[in-house]
């Protein structure tokens, strides 16, 4: 049994020695590996790249973010109406079709109503009511002063006057409520004669975008007859992912940029930023208003709108200082006796020639600010030549 256990404790002890060296051998190897790694993102400035060579301090600037939202060109609908007609009746005439300017006051369509001819007709009999009491008033007052008739009887006909005198204004109102105007009142008054037409009547100038209307059609005044839009003003709509609303505020400028107009850019301020988050979409509504006595502007036109939030410092960098190595942006940052180190960097998309850094640079560092390029050239053929 012992010459069994020797030979086994003899091999244990060899394996043992064996990873006991392989373990020393990789410690040993570990840090020369690391410093050849580090050695290789270092480089010095030849002679022959000294006059291309420029550095200068990491510095931080105010600077805003542009977020890009799709929207869309609307109405401005503050400046948009819906005409309805004022009375029960029969279309007879339509005078305003679909994308034709019509201005204030002008006639849309008529209608043949028997409400309006009922109303004026109760107008002209209060009306003759009215005057019938007021001539039995002065009567009245003609005989009381002869003492004919007694204060009471005056005074039942006085109350008379004034009763018909409240249903004519009555009358007139419910003329008024039908759409008649004051002139046409005096006329009916004047002349006796009861019109049964009524008249659309456009309430604002612009252009008809919605016509619900046909020829012998019974309509109400609850039905919507026509859309009027005066599209000289026109607003811009997007919808801003709830996320990212509180890099919004009224005041803000904007772009538009709209594809059908060859992505020209108009500049404008928001107006409006909503105060409630859409459930289903989870954006917040944003709009500005724009300029369109061009009339180049169409309502549901396409558009992106691009917000500029409030100015805030941030750390930035030269584009000129940026390299690509490895599909990661990197810059060379200045160490001491001359030496670069070529440190990688999380960089935000190009503003005016600059890079925002988000992460691996601070204020006071300095770098690389011109050449970056050609040093970061002769730093890789270095490596190549040194095997790296």
């Amino acid at each position: 049994m012992k010459p069994k256990l020797s030979r086994s404790l003899r091999l244990a002890a060899a394996v043992f020695c064996c990873v006991f060296t392989l373990s020393a051998c990789q410690k040993a190897t570990t840090p020369e590996a690391e410093k050849k790694v580090n050695d290789a993102m270092r480089v010095s400035v030849p002679e022959s790249l000294k006059a291309q060579i420029q550095t200068a301090e990491v510095t931080s600037q105010d600077m805003s973010d542009t977020l890009r939202v799709a929207g869309q060109i609307d109405f401005d609908e503050q400046a948009l109406t819906r005409i309805g007609a004022s009375v029960t009746g029969r279309v007879t005439q339509i005078n305003a079709q679909l994308g034709q300017v019509v201005n204030k006051g002008g006639t849309l369509a008529l209608i043949n109503s028997s409400e309006l001819s009922g109303s004026q007709l109760a107008y002209l009999r209060a009306r003759s009511e009215k005057e019938l009491h007021r001539r039995n008033v002065e009567r009245a007052k003609t005989l009381f002063s002869a003492d004919v008739i007694s204060a009471a009887e005056l005074q039942r006909r006085e109350n008379e006057f004034e009763i018909a005198s409240a249903e004519t204004r009555a009358a007139q109102d419910q003329l008024r409520v039908l759409g008649v105007s004051a002139a046409a009142i005096e006329r009916l008054a004047a002349t006796g004669k009861i019109d049964s037409v009524a008249s659309v009547v456009a309430t604002i100038k612009g252009v008809v975008i919605e016509r619900k209307i046909a020829a012998g059609q019974v309509v109400q005044p609850s039905d919507v007859l026509f859309a009027v839009a005066d599209l000289s003003r026109v607003w811009a709509v997007a919808q801003v992912p709830e996320q990212q609303i509180s890099q919004v505020k009224v005041g803000q400028s904007v772009s538009i940029e709209v594809p059908a107009l060859a992505d020209e850019k108009l500049v404008g301020k928001l107006i409006y930023v909503g105060q409630t988050v859409n459930p289903d979409t989870r954006t917040v509504l944003v709009r500005t208003e724009l300029d369109n006595t061009s009339g180049r502007l169409k309502p549901s036109m396409l558009a992106s709108m691009l917000i500029e939030s409030a100015p805030v410092p941030r750390v930035v960098v030269p584009i000129t200082a940026v390299v690509r190595q490895d599909e990661v942006d990197h810059v060379l940052v200045e160490e001491s006796n001359n030496y670069f180190r070529l440190i990688p960097v999380k960089l935000a998309a190009e503003q005016n020639g600059q890079r925002v850094v988000l992460e691996g640079l601070k204020p006071g560092m300095r770098i690389v600010s011109e050449g970056a390029f050609h040093l970061n050239n002769h730093r890789n053929l270095a490596e190549m030549e040194n095997g790296g």
